[in-house]
């Protein structure tokens, strides 16, 4: 665990990047499409696979730039949301996340299939519905798919390398046996006219095109590569020329052992294994044969289809985060430490499709929606190139550019061209849906805008108005995100408003300064009004700072002056009132009369506060080196966000911090919430002991301590204090508060959590 000012360690080589894809691509071209594939195209089915890896490699360049300069959780989905915006993110959420459902389940029954080849599994009729063998199998086996990744078991890059290196083996001595048996004549015609001759190549390249949907998965763990600049795009580009190259031989040593008429599915539901029996038959192992294929089968559908519904999970969580879908949706579980919620939605989703799909169906549906989204990454990338973005970085950039992207992108979407209409229109629906979600729910959710909206309006003078005024009404309206600072203590005032403009500069949005003026309930809150210059002759100087100090972050600020017979009470009333989504406020005796706490002690038995909290206690405004304490729960995801926040402003040093009562279980758990947090780079740390005198150990040399405000309820409080107020005098740098919004019940209040 690193700790100071140590790296993360980069420990995934180029072997283990290749497994990634390779092990996730290697099992259905081989396994379970090839007499669906055969009979579509006949002996040409071998050029579509060709024309798949071709297309896919487009996109695989595109995919190795992006992942070198934007290393995140969720992958595709991440760049296209970053790039183009949530109404294009919406889309590629949805289609990447249906369309590994789609895949999951194509995937799983094909594990079923070979499943039932030496299982007596049963079938079974429910009035006018019917289960097949496979489909019980597949059930069975999906269902044992998600309760692995719903309890959280993990398989790791060492056994990864060892499944795929087994599936290579085995299936070059196969293609080294069944080519030796293999007669050539079979393959001719190349185009058989009875499958509609060379025309048949683009729609069967259609069919088969789901074989070549892992290599997008290996660009999720680029900051854990060594050198990324040359080992990713070598492990993405690697991935695709490998799988390419294999299913291209396999099927045409397939078809030269048997010929391609009797692959069809009407003839055998496991070609691979009539192949095999024949091929090792020579040898007099036609039995060793069946059954090493069966196993290579299981293997690799099993790997692909775990694979998929891990990745699922991954795209759920970067939605959330960006507010597209509810953030509920991926609640950790509390034993587990999985996003359960997620991984059952998928499932149920899967266990579905498997229910009432077929092979044929699911695999173009999966293909239809990852074109869609391959088709958009390729935009992506010209969009991140032309916008010129100063912390796009590369270490791999894509050669002959824009022709490689352009042509990434106008292959993916053209093959859809090619799909049948039903899986056509399947797309379109997906696409429909994905702007009604945006346009009804995300738009007034998401905050974040992307490159494309904001190289667009940044040149309004300069381009189309078409352009500018479809930008301008579907950025989110998310972005007017309002920071309110109640001002007391000009002392304070400017670094309250520099962390307040900090981060809605970082969220699009505005800061509402207030000053709240006490008067004497004898006196009339109109009297205050117009004599407010007598009672408080500082108020409108106060203000004036706080809007010039704003004005310098290029933020839009607004000032206010309140006359109230309240002071701190008046805070939740004018946020409340003035729709604030963040108060920042100061802590001490002058700030507001409750120090360290963003509730007052009876607000809190009787109220939820409004919206979420900073309570800063200033000892100057320095966030080069910030720590943040956390032992999960929402008031550490605020803290989370402030400390990514902080880090885009000012390129703070992040150092997270967990406290548990073993290293390795502290270890486990920090990393999860790192990377669940979008903080996978920031410095770990793991302590073991008392919780406060680790907190002021590692405050050392730090210039901000983010902590949560509330883990304990109010009598807990009262009776064992708080660890926020007791460490807070005890750390020398600045520290800051978060508190969450949430509703909690009275006994929760009383108790805790």
């Amino acid at each position: 665990m690193t700790s100071g000012d140590e790296e993360l360690a980069k420990d995934l080589g180029l072997l283990s990047a290749l497994t990634i894809g390779v092990g996730t691509m290697i099992g259905a071209g081989i396994f379970v499409l090839p007499g669906q594939a055969a009979a579509a195209a006949g002996p040409a089915v071998a050029l579509s696979f060709v024309v798949g890896g071709v297309i896919s490699l487009f996109t695989a360049l595109s995919a190795s730039e992006l992942g070198t300069a934007m290393p995140k959780a969720g992958g595709s989905y991440y760049y296209v949301n970053h790039a183009l915006g949530p109404l294009f993110g919406s889309v590629a959420g949805w289609g990447n996340w249906m369309g590994l459902a789609f895949a999951s389940a194509f995937y799983t029954l094909g594990f079923g299939e070979y499943l039932a080849s030496f299982l007596p599994l049963p079938a079974l009729t429910l009035g006018p519905l019917g289960l097949t063998s496979y489909q019980i199998g597949a059930l069975l086996a999906g269902t044992a798919f998600v309760a692995i990744n719903y309890i959280g078991a993990k398989e790791t890059g060492r056994i990864q390398i060892v499944i795929v290196t087994l599936l290579v083996g085995i299936l070059t001595v196969f293609s080294i046996l069944g080519f030796l048996q293999a007669d050539i004549s079979t393959l001719r015609p190349f185009f058989p006219a009875e499958t509609g001759g060379a025309a048949a190549v683009l729609p069967a390249t259609g069919l088969v095109f789901v074989s070549f949907l892992g290599f997008a998965k290996i660009t999720t763990v680029a900051e854990e590569l060594k050198n990324p600049g040359r080992n990713l795009p070598l492990a993405v580009v690697g991935s695709v020329v490998i799988v390419t190259v294999m299913y291209a031989i396999i099927m045409v040593v397939l078809m030269g052992v048997v010929n391609w008429r009797q692959l069809a599915p009407e003839f055998t539901q496991t070609p691979v294994l009539d192949v095999a029996e024949i091929a090792f038959g020579t040898l007099g192992l036609a039995g060793l044969g069946v059954a090493l294929l069966t196993f290579a089968g299981l293997l690799a559908t099993a790997s692909s289809a775990n694979a998929s519904i891990l990745a699922s999970s991954r795209i759920n969580f970067a939605m959330g985060r960006d507010k597209l879908v509810s953030d509920k949706l991926n609640a950790i579980h509390p034993s587990f430490a999985t996003p359960y919620r997620s991984i059952a939605v998928t499932g149920g989703l899967i266990l579905a499709f498997i229910a009432v799909g077929d092979v044929k169906t699911l695999a173009k549906a999966g293909s239809v929606l990852h074109l869609i989204v391959y088709g958009m990454l390729n935009i992506a990338l010209i969009v991140m190139r032309q916008a010129d973005v100063e912390e796009y970085q590369p270490a791999f950039e894509v050669p002959l550019y824009p022709i490689t992207p352009i042509l990434g992108a106008v292959t993916s979407f053209g093959l859809i061209a090619f799909m049948e209409p039903l899986e056509i229109l399947l797309s379109v629906g997906f696409v429909v849906g994905g702007v009604v979600w945006y346009l009804v729910y995300a738009r007034g959710e998401a905050t974040k805008q992307g490159i494309l909206t904001q190289y667009i309006l940044s040149r309004a003078d300069e381009m189309p108005a078409p352009a500018v005024s479809a930008a301008s009404t579907v950025q989110p309206d998310g972005g007017d995100y309002t920071v309110m600072v109640p001002l007391a203590n000009p002392e304070h005032e400017h670094d309250l408003i520099t962390l307040a403009s900090a981060i809605a500069k970082q969220r699009g949005g505005r800061v509402d300064a207030v000053h709240i003026v006490t008067v004497p309930y004898q006196t009339a809150l109109q009297y205050g009004a117009d004599h407010v210059d007598d009672l408080d002759a500082e108020s409108r100087d106060l203000l004036e700072r706080a809007r010039q100090h704003a004005t310098t972050f290029g933020v839009d600020v607004e000032t206010h002056t309140v006359i109230s017979h309240q002071s701190f009470e008046e805070i939740f009333d004018v946020a409340a009132d003035h729709d604030a989504d963040l108060v920042v406020m100061g802590w001490g005796p002058d700030s507001h009369g409750a120090p360290g706490r963003a509730e007052g002690r009876f607000d809190e038995l009787t109220e939820d506060i409004p919206c979420d909290f900073l309570v800063l206690r200033d000892r100057g405004f320095d966030p080069s080196e910030v720590l943040v304490p956390t032992a999960g729960g929402p008031d550490s995801d605020l803290s989370a966000e402030v400390a990514t926040m902080l880090r885009s402003e000012y390129g703070s040093n992040v150092t997270l911090l967990h406290v548990a009562d073993e290293v390795e279980e502290g270890e486990v758990f920090l990393e999860e919430w790192a990377d669940s947090h979008g903080l996978g780079d920031a410095t770990l740390q793991v302590e073991t002991g008392d919780v406060e005198t680790a907190i002021e150990r590692a405050a050392v040399g730090k210039s901000m301590v983010i902590l949560g405000a509330t883990e304990r309820g109010l009598l807990t409080r009262l009776v064992r204090g708080t660890i926020a107020e007791d460490v807070v005098d005890d750390i020398e740098g600045s520290v800051l508060l978060a508190e969450r919004a949430r509703h909690r019940g009275f006994l929760e209040r009383l108790f805790g959590d």
